[in-house]
């Protein structure tokens, strides 16, 4: 629907940005922290780019201070950061890591002090090795209880404080890079295993929500979810089929679990019928029923656009990812019989073949606020680019471009009537990209580092950073200014 005008973002809106753990933090075996499965991935050579590792990061674990500082200098109203799992259970579970807990502690005060609201990941893909090795992590239902009592610690140490909970970020990334795609820890390739997998991160998702929730601790919480709207390439009916088709395997598998706390029957059906899946038991149902969230976390960076699928054949095929940064080196896969995934012509890409569909996540949104009826807090959106380092400045107006028209859509979903809480880019610092090394900033401050030394590490403000705070300090009135005059 088109608007002649458009709300102001709400009073209250969170303007925040975001960062995980193991990409900033470092100090990797630092004051008694245990090693995470990402610790021990990456140091197989050719597993990320250049042999890139999280070992020091961008040092936010002893330039904290530092860092919170410059959220306050940008008037950030949140501030989205993970806990490391393995820096609080060094072995998973048992005794807990004391000087793990008052890292935390102290960050968060600092933010609080500075008028920040701390939301807290609870999950963000660094599972302890340690569980890994005893029994197979999210192979293993062990690691619901296991799971829950670490949370459950964080709600007590920090609930005082701490009112925005993330249960587990983007299940459905490090579900299938892990077990389906062999491209992250445990680096499976096995859609069984990953369909079991999943169930239990579905169950241990369920199980923190339930406990968040039985234990009366104030706030809210829920998942945060990795949602790429699916389009179809044109009006053909099969390519329409096809969209439904990988939307309900792409999107609707875990986001009807998480809020509606049952699979989609068309999906659950075809994987029980391969043999590849079982109905859940009653008892499981109960468990997903008693997990609803408070809201919907959405991460949201693309679009996908499909055709149908020629292929009927069930294999695994190998996905060429993008993590170089030359454009045109993706490859784009199929799903067998189900849709074969094509460029959209009416979208630009980035220098990693990430779509730039500013009004897909206005898609994203309507979405969720249709099918499931709950507020959204935005928990990442941003745009990883090579950016350049001259004489102390950094210049990225297609950051700003690409945020901008962005939030103008977030805008325009709360006009059509979505309840969005926040919005936290990604990300506020530059960052370790995962598989894709240094070189991939996405960040408001860079940090002087490269794949091959960590340099100063100094922080220096981008065009972006005096962007986001003029939209922040107007509450969202700047993005339409020009337009307004």
């Amino acid at each position: 629907m088109k608007h002649k005008h458009l709300d102001a973002f709400p009073n209250d809106f969170l303007w925040g940005s975001a960062s995980a753990a193991y990409q900033i933090e470092g100090a990797y075996k630092t004051d008694g922290k245990g090693a995470s499965v990402w610790d021990t991935f990456v140091k197989k050579p050719g597993t990320t780019f250049q042999n890139t590792t999280g070992d020091i990061a961008v040092d936010h674990y002893h330039r904290y201070l530092e860092d919170v500082a410059l959220m306050a200098e940008q008037g950030l109203k949140a501030y989205r950061f993970s806990v490391s799992w393995s820096r609080i259970f060094p072995n998973g579970k048992g005794e807990i890591n004391q000087a793990g807990l008052d890292f935390y502690n102290s960050l968060i005060d600092e933010l609080v002090k500075h008028q920040i609201e701390p939301i807290v990941t609870i999950y963000h893909w660094d599972l302890p090795q340690a569980l890994q090795e005893e029994y197979g992590g999210f192979e293993s239902r062990e690691i619901i209880q296991d799971f829950t009592n670490y949370a459950k610690v964080l709600f007590e140490a920090f609930s005082d404080r701490v009112k925005y909970w993330i249960s587990l970020n983007e299940q459905n990334v490090f579900i299938t890079h892990g077990y389906l795609l062999a491209l992250h820890p445990p680096k499976v390739k096995n859609l069984k295993r990953m369909l079991q997998a999943n169930h239990i991160a579905n169950l241990a998702n369920a199980s923190v929500i339930a406990a968040f929730h039985d234990g009366n601790y104030p706030g809210q919480i829920g998942p945060s979810f990795n949602f790429s709207p699916i389009y179809a390439l044109d009006a053909d009916p099969e390519n329409v089929l096809a969209k439904i088709d990988t939307e309900e395997l792409m999107d609707y598998f875990w986001l009807d679990v998480y809020a509606k706390g049952h699979y989609p029957r068309t999906v659950l059906k075809q994987f029980v019928t391969l043999g590849v899946m079982k109905e859940p038991s009653e008892a499981d149902n109960e468990l997903l029923a008693r997990g609803k969230p408070d809201f919907i976390g959405l991460n949201y960076y693309q679009s996908a656009t499909v055709t149908k699928s020629d292929t009927m054949t069930l294999s695994a095929q190998d996905m060429q990812m993008n993590h170089f940064g030359k454009k045109g080196t993706s490859r784009s896969i199929t799903i067998p019989s189900v849709s074969a995934f094509t460029k959209n012509p009416y979208l630009k890409q980035t220098n990693w073949d990430w779509t730039i569909d500013p009004i897909g996540i206005r898609t994203a949104l309507r979405t969720i606020e249709s099918r499931y009826a709950l507020p959204v807090l935005i928990t990442e959106n941003g745009l990883g680019e090579y950016d350049h380092f001259e004489n102390g400045e950094i210049h990225d107006p297609y950051r700003i471009e690409y945020l901008k028209q962005h939030l103008k859509e977030v805008q325009a979903a709360i006009t059509d009537g979505v309840q969005v809480l926040g919005y936290c880019s990604w990300s506020f610092t530059d960052l370790l990209s995962w598989l894709n090394g240094y070189q991939k900033r996405y960040g408001f401050v860079y940090v002087d580092r490269d794949e091959t030394s960590q340099k100063t590490l100094n922080r220096y403000k981008k065009d972006s950073f005096y962007w986001y705070q003029e939209v922040i300090a107007t509450n969202g009135a700047s993005l339409t200014k020009k337009e307004n005059d």
